[in-house]
């Protein structure tokens, strides 16, 4: 209540300067109200090399003026949001690397939670997974160096490395009494983001870990080796899992959803500029040829796996089973700055779902909520807290929603959402607001 009524006093106070600049003397006011803010702009700025000169002559050792220029733009770029970052030249390079799915390193997802390296989710088949590394878990040291006072691309750099060369790292885990090490061999990461089965016989299965550069086309080859291995008259229809999956690029979000809409909007982004302003369209056509589709989500689905999940479910081509989503809504442009400055990735607009919905600090909610059996010594760490926790995040729209349960069963015969998505396939079970399923007899 107390947010929405700040909106709309600050809407009435606007209309109420807009009637008093209207005036004969309107356009002198206007060019005042400028030229004061440009003045104080100015100020502030003169105050920063004030500062900058008096630490440069007067600190105890000489510093490093690119490390003090670097350190003050990370500190104003934290002052945004928890997604905006500064990156220089070596994490430009090393994002480049991720997006093109092959890099030397562990395999974990992870963004900087007060000044701390929180993992949001390690890659599958990775040595950061097979080493047992959670969702949630908080990196505190690298082979003995403590992380706090780096920033995430320092963290980052130093995890990565040469193939066969090993990494200690300290891990706070909740509901752990004592710090954890994990010893971890490095190997070259070769990011396979889609893999396939048809074990069941009848139902395509496919797992979506990250959206790089390699998604789309594994996307389709993977739905075009189903279609081969599975009757057409035998398919009861996919499951998509999107579980776990941090997100990625919007073109493979926008191109993803397309492998399974004929027509419609996928997404929409609002910015401050028009440039900012876009809607994105399906294109190419259903690949599955409207098969039934189920899409299994939790609470590490973020980002582009959330703007997938709500297209399919907005345009009620897909029913959706699990748990809320993340609630990532916002979208970071990729800024170079030139040779040998690095890049900015900065918060450029929020994304909406096809029904205009914002999914900032919110998620997704499923159509079917299915919550797993948690080991008991597990369960302290088996959700995760959602964008809504994370300090700084842009504001909802609406109620903040927390995040939810994160945790799959590692042996597919206990994963209680993944079999319900199969026996809804299958006609067991109905979804009466989700789209049809066909009924069909249940192989035994």
């Amino acid at each position: 209540m107390r947010r929405n009524f700040a909106f709309l006093l600050g809407t009435v106070t606007g209309a109420c300067l807009t009637v008093a600049v209207t005036g004969p003397q309107g356009a002198s006011l206007v060019a005042a109200a400028k030229a004061a803010a440009r003045s104080e702009a100015y100020t502030q700025l003169n105050l920063f090399g004030s500062v900058f000169e008096r630490i440069k002559t007067s600190y105890v050792e000489k510093p490093d003026d690119s490390k003090l220029m670097e350190g003050a733009i990370n500190g104003m770029i934290s002052a945004l949001d928890p997604h905006s970052r500064y990156m220089n030249e070596k994490g430009w390079s090393d994002m480049q690397e991720t997006t093109h799915g092959e890099f030397g390193g562990l395999g974990i997802e992870v963004t900087m939670e007060d000044g701390l390296v929180k993992v949001v989710t390690p890659i599958d088949d990775t040595p950061a997974a097979k080493a047992g590394m959670l969702s949630g878990d908080v990196i505190t040291q690298i082979d003995d160096e403590a992380i706090q006072g780096m920033t995430l691309e320092q963290a980052v750099s130093r995890m990565k490395g040469p193939a066969n060369s090993k990494i200690k790292l300290k891990v706070a885990r909740k509901g752990s009494a004592a710090p954890i090490d994990i010893a971890i061999m490095r190997e070259i990461i070769r990011v396979r983001p889609v893999r396939y089965k048809t074990d069941s016989g009848d139902i395509g299965y496919i797992r979506i870990t990250r959206f790089n550069e390699q998604t789309t086309d594994g996307l389709k080859k993977a739905i075009s080796s189903i279609s081969k291995e599975i009757p057409a008259d035998k398919l009861a229809g996919y499951v998509v899992d999107l579980r776990n999956n941090p997100g990625g690029l919007l073109d493979q979000a926008v191109s993803v959803s397309s492998a399974f809409m004929n027509r419609g909007e996928v997404v929409s982004t609002r910015g401050r500029t028009a440039e900012e302003t876009q809607r994105f369209t399906a294109r190419g056509g259903d690949i599955t040829k409207g098969k039934p589709l189920v899409v299994l989500i939790n609470g590490g689905s973020a980002s582009a796996s959330e703007i997938v999940a709500g297209a399919l479910r907005d345009h009620k081509r897909a029913t959706l089973i699990g748990t809320r989503t993340f609630g990532k809504g916002s979208v970071q442009t990729i800024i170079p700055l030139g040779s040998g400055n690095g890049a900015l990735a900065l918060t450029t607009a929020r994304y909406f779902t096809p029904s205009g919905r914002s999914i900032q600090a919110q998620g997704i909610a499923p159509d079917v909520e299915v919550l797993q059996d948690v080991p008991d010594e597990l369960k302290s760490r088996s959700e995760l807290k959602g964008e809504a926790s994370m300090r700084g995040h842009l504001a909802a729209d609406g109620a903040e929603q927390a995040g939810s349960q994160a945790w799959v069963p590692p042996n597919e015969k206990d994963d209680k959402a993944l079999n319900a998505a199969f026996n809804l396939l299958r006609g067991v079970t109905v979804n009466a607001n989700g789209p049809a399923m066909a009924k069909r007899a249940v192989p035994n």
